[in-house]
C-alpha cells in the first residue's frame, strides 16, 4: 500500500505514526513546503517575545522519517492532486498513492493594500517568519499589528514584551472577535490599553509608504501612522490551491466525513485545511486548532489502513493569558440572534471576572470565561457530550457550582 501525506503538521505526523502502528510495511512518503523536521507552531510567538528558544520548537526528532521507514520530500509545495491517476505532483516530480492524505494546514490571510512589497512587512505563520522578524527587531523602534485575531494578539504581545511600541488595528468592534463576545472584548481591550498598546478598533489599513522599507502605514480614514515594521494577523485560510474542486468538494476547507475521507475515493483530509461537522454548530466548519488536527490526524491514519474509525466532530476552544487576564472559551461565544439561544451571563467589575453560558434547549452549546476559568474543562466536556442540563441555571454561573454532578456517571 502506498500513502502519500501532503503536509508535516501535527494532522500529518499523527496520521503517519498511525498508518505505521496499523501498516508496518506500508510506503510512506510525506511531502511539506518547509524543509523543517517536525515543530510546533503555536510555539513561535513564544519565540518572538524570547520565552522559548528556537531549539525548543521541534515535536519529533531529526531521525523521525527513518524511525518510521517514511520518505520525505521537503522544501516544495505541492503544485496538483491528479485523482483520476492518483498521483501528487510536486517540483515537476510525480507521487503515485493508494491512499491520500491532506494534512497542508492553512496559509495566511492576505490583504490589499498598497506598498506590500516594502521590506519589514512580515506575516506570522512559521518558524522562518518569526526568525525573519528576528532578525530586524534592533533596528524597529514602532511595530503596526494588523488584525486582532490570535495571530494579531500573539504578534502584539511579543514585540511589547520585547519593549518594542505597537498600534494594532482591528477591523471588527474588538480582538479576539471570532473567540469572545463584546463584554469580554471590552475587557480585553482595556487591559491591552493599560500595558501601552495602541488598539484601534474599525480601523485598516489602505496603504505601506517607505523608501525601500515600511516607514508608514495610511489608513482608509486618512490617519498615517509612522511604523518601521508590519505584521500582518488577520487569520488564515485553508491551504488547498492544488486541490482540484471539480474532483474533491470544498467549502471553506475540504469538506470531509466522518472518516475524514473526502468526495474522492481513497483521500482523506485532516487538520487546519479540513472541514468537518462542529459540535456546538452543528454545521460544516474549519477549527483549525492544535487538539483537533491531532484527533483528525489519528483518525484519518486508522481509516486509511482500514481501521474504520468514526471521529465526532470537532468544537472550537481556546486558553489564553492577556497580560493580567485568563481568557477561556469554547463552542457558540456569540450566537446569532433570534435563533432559539438562551444566554446567561454574570460581570464581577471588582474581581475582574465575567462568566458566560450560551444554551439551546437543554444543551450548553458555548462559554467564556474571564478569570476563574477553573470549571473550563467541564463545562467544555458538557458541550462536547451534549449533556442536558436540568438544574436552575443561574446557579450554574456561581464559580462554587460543581459542574461535575452533571457528567454522565
Amino acid at each position: 500500500m502506498k500513502y502519500v501525506i501532503i503536509g508535516n503538521g501535527v494532522a500529518g505526523i499523527h496520521a503517519a505514526e498511525t498508518l505505521r502502528q496499523f501498516d508496518p510495511p506500508g510506503e510512506i512518503t510525506m511531502i511539506s513546503d518547509e524543509a523543517l523536521q517536525p515543530y510546533c507552531r503555536p510555539m513561535i510567538s513564544m519565540v518572538l517575545e524570547g520565552s522559548v528558544a528556537t531549539e525548543k520548537l521541534p515535536i519529533r526528532p531529526v531521525s523521525f522519517y527513518d524511525d518510521l521507514n517514511i520518505t520525505p520530500a521537503l522544501g516544495s509545495r505541492v503544485s496538483a492532486v491528479d485523482v483520476d491517476n492518483r498521483t501528487v505532483s510536486v517540483s515537476g516530480k510525480c507521487y503515485p498513492y493508494d491512499r491520500l492524505l491532506i494534512a497542508s494546514g492553512a496559509d495566511p490571510r492576505r490583504i490589499k493594500a498598497d506598498g506590500l512589497g516594502l521590506r519589514n512587512i512580515f506575516f506570522m505563520r512559521t518558524a522562518a517568519h518569526v526568525r525573519q522578524m528576528l532578525a530586524v527587531l534592533p533596528d524597529v523602534r514602532k511595530a503596526l499589528v494588523l488584525g486582532g485575531g490570535l495571530v494579531g494578539f500573539k504578534a502584539a504581545y511579543g514585540l511589547v514584551r520585547r519593549g518594542i511600541p505597537v498600534s494594532m488595528l482591528i477591523r471588527s468592534g474588538h480582538p479576539l472577535s471570532m473567540q469572545v463576545d463584546a463584554e469580554a472584548g471590552r475587557m480585553i481591550t482595556d487591559e491591552l490599553k493599560a500595558h501601552g498598546l495602541d488598539v484601534r478598533v474599525g480601523a485598516e489599513a489602505a496603504a505601506f509608504e517607505g523608501n525601500g522599507r515600511v516607514a508608514a502605514a495610511r489608513l482608509f480614514d486618512g490617519t498615517r501612522l509612522s511604523c518601521d515594521m508590519v505584521v500582518i494577523g488577520k487569520g488564515v485560510f485553508p491551504a488547498r490551491r492544488f486541490v482540484p474542486k471539480d474532483k474533491i468538494k470544498v467549502d471553506a476547507g475540504i469538506v470531509v466525513d466522518e472518516h475524514m475521507q473526502t468526495s474522492a475515493p481513497g483521500v482523506f483530509a485532516a487538520g487546519d485545511v479540513a472541514e468537518s461537522t462542529d459540535i456546538a454548530r452543528r454545521t460544516p466548519w474549519v477549527n483549525a486548532i492544535w487538539p483537533e488536527a491531532v484527533a483528525q490526524g489519528r483518525i484519518a491514519g486508522m481509516n486509511m489502513a482500514g481501521h474504520p474509525a468514526a471521529y465526532p466532530g470537532s468544537l472550537s476552544r481556546n486558553v489564553i493569558r492577556i497580560f493580567g487576564l485568563d481568557v477561556m472559551t469554547a463552542g457558540l461565544a456569540a450566537p446569532p440572534e433570534a435563533e432559539g439561544f438562551e444566554t446567561l451571563s454574570v460581570t464581577d467589575t471588582r474581581a475582574r471576572t465575567y462568566r458566560k453560558l450560551v444554551f439551546r434547549g437543554d444543551r450548553l452549546v458555548g462559554m467564556v470565561l474571564v478569570n476563574s476559568i477553573e470549571q473550563g474543562g467541564v463545562l467544555t466536556a458538557l458541550i462536547q457530550s451534549a449533556t442536558p442540563v436540568r438544574p436552575p441555571r443561574e446557579a450554574l454561573l456561581k464559580p462554587g457550582f460543581n459542574f461535575r454532578q452533571l457528567m454522565p456517571a
